[in-house]
Parts: C-alpha cells; sequence; structure tokens
C-alpha cells in the first residue's frame, strides 16, 4: 500500500505540483506560505514561489503597513529566512525609540533656534507679504491702466485693450 501511496503522490506531485507550506504568520493574520522549488509534468524546474494570503482580500482594503517589513522582504526573497515573531517586536521598539529621538531632537533645535533668535546671533526669517503678480492684467491697483506706470520700485503693466471695432481688418 505505501508503494502505491507513493506512486499517486509522485503522479500528483508532477501533475498538479507540490501543496503549499504554511511558513508563518504575522501579527494582523496574514498567512505565508511557500511552494518549494519542483519540476513539472514537462520537465520544466519551477522555482519556489512565496507569497501571502491577507485577511483583507480585497486590493482596495489594503493599507500602508499591512505586511512587515520583515515578510515582504523575504515573500521577495530579499532574506532567505522567514522572521521571527522576536524580530519584527524587536524592529518595531526599534522604530518607536527612533520617532521618539527625532522628535526629542526637533523639539531641542527650536528651543536652539529660539534662544539664537533672542540673542541676535541669526535673523528672523523675513514675512513678505505677496500683493499680487507682475504679470497680472493690474498689480496693486483696483483698476487696469491702459498706459504702463513706473514709479521708483514699482513697475505697473498696463492692461492690453482690442482694437476699436470701427476699423475692419476683413477687407
Amino acid at each position: 500500500m505505501s508503494r502505491a501511496w507513493q506512486a499517486l503522490r509522485a503522479l500528483r506531485l508532477r501533475l498538479v505540483g507540490p501543496a503549499k507550506e504554511l511558513v508563518g504568520t504575522d501579527q494582523f493574520g496574514n498567512k505565508y506560505y511557500r511552494v518549494p522549488k519542483h519540476e513539472n509534468r514537462a520537465g520544466q524546474i519551477i522555482p519556489e514561489r512565496r507569497f501571502v494570503e491577507a485577511v483583507n482580500r480585497e486590493a482596495y482594503q489594503y493599507q500602508i503597513g499591512d505586511f512587515p517589513a520583515e515578510w515582504e522582504a523575504w515573500i521577495r526573497k530579499k532574506r532567505e529566512d522567514p522572521p521571527t515573531i522576536e524580530e519584527i517586536l524587536r524592529n518595531e521598539n526599534y522604530k518607536e525609540e527612533m520617532k521618539q529621538k527625532v522628535k526629542d531632537v526637533s523639539e531641542k533645535d527650536k528651543l536652539l533656534q529660539a534662544k539664537e533668535y533672542e540673542q541676535g546671533l541669526i535673523a528672523e526669517p523675513s514675512h513678505t507679504q505677496v500683493k499680487g503678480h507682475a504679470s497680472a492684467p493690474y498689480y496693486g491697483k483696483k483698476e487696469p491702466s491702459q498706459d504702463p506706470t513706473s514709479t521708483a520700485n514699482t513697475f505697473q503693466p498696463g492692461a492690453w485693450m482690442p482694437p476699436s471695432s470701427g476699423s475692419s481688418q476683413n477687407k
């Protein structure tokens, strides 16, 4: 019986391929599988395949961070062995520590910058007020003018007016 069972198993392996193997799950409940390298019935060698069965099966339900970076690296074959839960937790703790350090450094920098402004070591950023754009039909005035105007530091472009309808260009 065992010989017949091995023959059936070998036949199924040649026709269908090997069964998927559960490699692990993550903290979100996603399951990660692999199908080992095998030879199909035509004699072609099929490389190892890795994939995930996600908790959210619809593509529109995926969000950034649904898959831990360690598992994604395993699926993309950037790493040989699947990650352990300890490794994932260690990396999560490291990320949180780095976020806190960045926040602390940012607050310290803001305080130092405020102190330097008070002492006059650096100039405060200038706050310019934009009233319009020079290419606008009128700049800083309520109404457009046909003639351009200029006084020292300001320039007011003139407005283009169509030619009067009295002169006909079609002859």
